[in-house]
């Protein structure tokens, strides 16, 4: 980290408002669209539905934080925005991520008041907290983006679990809570004899059928519908793979081991502290937003983890951190192998 002044430390109090500006540049296509050419403040207006009032001190933030240039022609992405921002991911990813982000920002409003206040801060503001399950559950077209969204952001990742798990002799895979099936789709392009099913919810199971049938391995692999929490796993599968669901229980895990043929493999890929109670630096903002959401748990430790897949029925087991590949969020994942 850089070292820290005064002027950096209002520059980070005043992150409030640049978040926000970024946030709906990315909800409004921006980079994209001034990626085609450069555009005047009122072609922008034009373009967005923003007022040119408004329109102006906007671009000039953006270009204050150095994601656009502005020229003798109009204002266009910068170099810098575009290596981080739209060579990265798509615009729909983008701008899924921005929304979300908006969506949970109620929690850390007034947050020096609502840290010592009871209740949650959405009561607070007599707003009723986000349920993204529910609305993934009511609504198929934010699933899909969620889907969409999470396949991109986990691709490296998943591709890397699938080289350091070879799964030579391998049949049947069940994917639990597996959304697009990235990391079955990954393990199916290392491992030609393997076919995977995927559980989800409904909606999530049919964004992932369209991604897989994109990558031309729906043949391979089927999605299925199941509240993996409150219904029994399908069996008959030499491996299991549960990547970032974060729930981890040892009826969860006497499930799995039931779901497995003898010699089997679970493939976890999660983000765990360093000490029971503490999560991973990397997730410490979700662990605020959850505290104040009155949604907390207690962060787990890899040896957590595996102290209670012996108590599941499991014999031994390995921990292994994974590489950083691409964004921050990208970093701190640790791979846990046990075998039935």
């Amino acid at each position: 980290m850089s070292p820290m002044t005064p002027d950096s430390i209002f520059e980070l109090i005043d992150r409030y408002v640049a978040s926000a500006a970024v946030g709906a540049a990315m909800e409004h296509k921006l980079f994209w669209l001034l990626d085609e050419r450069p555009l005047t403040v009122r072609e922008v207006a034009k373009a967005t539905g923003v007022p040119e009032e408004r329109c102006h001190p906007w671009l000039e933030m953006i270009v204050e934080l150095g994601l656009l240039d502005r020229g003798a022609d109009g204002y266009s992405t910068s170099i810098a925005a575009r290596q981080a921002i739209n060579d990265a991911f798509s615009s729909e990813t983008w701008a899924y991520l921005a929304r979300e982000a908006r969506e949970r920002f109620p929690a850390v409003r007034d947050l020096a008041v609502q840290l010592t206040e009871p209740g949650t801060p959405w009561e607070a503001q007599g707003l009723v907290r986000p349920d993204y399950l529910a609305k993934m559950i009511d609504d198929p077209k934010r699933a899909s983006e969620f889907t969409q969204m999470l396949y991109e952001v986990h691709l490296p990742l998943a591709e890397q679990v699938a080289d350091l798990v070879p799964l030579d002799g391998s049949e049947r895979l069940l994917d639990v809570g597996g959304g697009s099936g990235v990391v079955s789709l990954a393990m199916l392009r290392c491992n030609p004899n393997l076919e995977a099913v995927v559980v989800d919810i409904a909606n999530v199971c049919a964004a992932g059928q369209e991604i897989a049938d994109a990558a031309g391995l729906a043949g391979r692999i089927g999605y299925q519908t199941l509240d993996f929490m409150a219904e029994d796993l399908p069996s008959g599968f030499d491996a299991i793979v549960y990547c970032d669901v974060g729930i981890y229980t040892e009826g969860l895990f006497r499930k799995f081991f039931a779901s497995l043929n003898p010699g089997g493999r679970l493939i976890i890929v999660g983000k765990f502290g360093e000490e029971s109670g503490l999560a991973h630096p990397s997730r410490a903002h979700w662990a605020l937003l959850a505290s104040l959401s009155g949604n907390a748990t207690t962060p787990q430790t890899s040896g957590d983890i595996q102290r209670m897949l012996r108590a599941s029925g499991f014999g031994g087991s390995e921990a292994a951190g994974l590489s950083a590949v691409g964004p921050r969020w990208a970093s701190g994942w640790t791979l846990v192998i046990a075998e039935t």
